[in-house]
């Protein structure tokens, strides 16, 4: 799977670039994904590209909020389209990841919480 990542000051932004996190790839994105959980880590999946996300997807991306968590660190999502967003609504799974529209939105929230 090909994440494009960009650093911005102490936060990693991680673009997912396929318009689809599902069974057929979620293993290698958490293989991906798993370097950049460092302790303390503070990410942004930015989800501009996804169309489709099926259980197993969403199941990957709580895996990678999980480790996060247990190691100090965050994740916040931004970018999602409007289907992404009816299904973590659907899910409810909104109340369980930060959301935000823009990647600069999610910097700015993350840099608030390193203080």
């Amino acid at each position: 799977m090909d994440l494009q990542i960009v650093q911005q000051d102490s936060v990693t932004i991680v673009t997912i670039t396929g318009p689809s996190l599902d069974a057929s790839n979620n293993r290698e994105f958490v293989e991906t994904f798993s370097p950049l959980m460092i302790p303390e880590a503070r990410i942004i999946f930015n989800m501009c590209h996804l169309r489709f996300v099926d259980s197993s997807g969403l199941g990957s991306m709580m895996l990678c909020l999980r480790r996060l968590g247990a190691s100090g660190g965050m994740l916040k999502l931004c970018g999602l389209s409007k289907s992404v967003q009816a299904l973590f609504e659907l899910v409810r799974m909104n109340r369980v990841f930060d959301i935000y529209r823009t990647s600069e939105e999610a910097v700015q929230a993350l840099k608030s919480n390193q203080g």
